[in-house]
């Protein structure tokens, strides 16, 4: 879902440039659609849906950033489907339709992504299991690591790491301990 974001955001970007010849600016349709396109659609309000349909019409002159938000919710769509073999269709059909020539090049390359690791994807369907957690916890080890490069003070190496990571949850990290 960050890369389906990240590529809704890359086409906002794209076209906010080559309409108006320049980056976002507070006023700027697009710019001002930006946190509504990667809002889960469910969390937006019927005002929210209005005023993101203005926002599309009055800076998406050839509904690329549309289509790019269709693709993403869409995909989002995908890990609603509760048969594993439903899903692995789907995530294939989908990856397949997202690299029509016919859309913007930044979603053709996330039709690749899901391409590349429809397998994966479609394993998700079968388990329902994620490597969240895990990846949580080695981001949250590298945090600190940073941190702690450059002090020569143990003690102030200490603080400053865990200033840095933020408090600990106990109960997390009590889990994670192998035994």
């Amino acid at each position: 879902m960050r890369l389906a974001n990240d590529a809704l955001d890359d086409v906002r970007r794209r076209v906010q440039q080559q309409t108006l010849g320049h980056r976002g600016r507070k006023h700027d349709p697009l710019y001002r659609a930006r946190k509504l396109l990667v809002s889960a659609t469910e969390k937006i309000t019927d005002a929210g849906r209005a005023r993101l349909r203005g926002l599309l019409d009055a800076g998406d002159p050839y509904g690329e950033v549309r289509d790019a938000w269709h693709a993403k919710e869409t995909l989002r769509g995908v890990y609603d489907i509760e048969a594993p073999d439903v899903g692995a269709a789907t995530v294939e059909q989908l990856a397949q339709d997202l690299q029509d020539p016919g859309l913007p090049p930044e979603i053709n390359r996330l039709g690749r992504t899901l391409w590349t690791w429809r397998h994966q994807i479609a394993n998700w369907h079968t388990a329902k299991v994620t490597n969240a957690a895990t990846e949580a916890a080695n981001n949250l080890t590298k945090r600190v690591k940073r941190a702690a490069f450059g002090f020569t003070n143990l003690a102030n190496h200490r603080i400053r790491a865990l200033l840095y990571a933020g408090r600990p949850n106990w109960a997390l990290l009590d889990t994670l301990t192998p035994t």
